[in-house]
């Protein structure tokens, strides 16, 4: 009952105040910018959908990846960013309206992509027809609850409350990562006894997820400048490519594929 209230109640809550401080920092031109230069939500979106998922695959097959791991690693390829890349960027003062906007929109495709490209992976390298399925609804009114909405009055409150908004950005700098850390943290210690990983197979597993991380970081950041982007977009980007959502591929393993080892690469890539 703890952890469910945990999770279900003051998880999304801490995420959307969260959320709700980063917007603090964006102001309406700085959404206008999203529509006025889209080449940079599209380089973005480009990185992280196409480009992420063809490196996971490259590094499964180059290395010989046992089956199951290498679905693992695709997997956690395909999920969108979330709360956790977008603070990164709050606090290393990046392009935050970028950083929310590719969350959103990439949060949106994801439905459709990780049940495609998942069974793709569970064909290649385990031979198995799979049927997997992400509640739209249910992903469109997570996204609006906990990015959207949050956001939304955090530009609207820099908008009419300026002086306000930017006496509270530099102190949100340092309040929210201990936050995000503090509200992580619970829910470790609450589910502490789920999932156990033994330290043998976390090594084994590590240096892929080390692999596909710093390539992340690599092509997150040098696409963009392939494409003319300014070197405060490249770094948001690098930043969206690099922080996957690991607990959304624990998910899809444990829930939909009902498989741990699958979901034994997104539990290392997390840590």
């Amino acid at each position: 009952m703890t952890t469910n209230i945990f999770t279900e109640i003051f998880l999304p809550v801490t995420l959307a105040i969260i959320t709700l401080g980063i917007g603090l920092s964006i102001s309406v031109q700085d959404i206008r910018n999203i529509f006025i230069q889209p080449r940079n939500i599209s380089v973005g979106l480009f990185s992280q959908l196409v480009l992420l998922p063809v490196i996971a695959f490259a590094i499964a097959v180059i290395t010989g990846l046992q089956a199951e791991l290498a679905v693992g690693l695709v997997l956690i390829s395909i999920c969108p960013g979330g709360a956790t890349s977008n603070l990164v960027n709050f606090m290393i003062r990046g392009n935050v309206a970028l950083s929310l906007s590719i969350t959103v929109v990439n949060g949106l495709i994801t439905v459709f992509t990780i049940p495609l490209i998942a069974m793709l992976a569970l064909e290649i390298f385990m031979h198995q027809d799979a049927r997997i399925h992400l509640s739209f609804n249910d992903s469109v009114g997570q996204i609006f609850m906990l990015t959207v909405l949050p956001a939304t009055i955090g530009i609207l409150i820099r908008r009419y409350r300026t002086e306000t908004a930017k006496k509270l950005e530099n102190p949100l700098r340092y309040i929210l990562p201990i936050l995000l850390f503090l509200v992580f943290g619970g829910v470790l210690f609450l589910e502490r006894g789920d999932g156990e990983i033994d330290l043998p197979m976390f090594l084994h597993i590590l240096p892929y997820t080390l692999a596909l991380n710093v390539l992340a970081y690599i092509s997150g950041f040098y696409v963009p400048r392939w494409f003319g982007l300014s070197k405060r977009n490249q770094f948001t980007i690098a930043v969206e490519v690099g922080l996957q959502n690991s607990t959304l591929a624990i998910f899809v393993a444990t829930r939909l594929l009902d498989n741990y080892t699958i979901a034994l690469v997104s539990v290392v890539y997390g840590s």
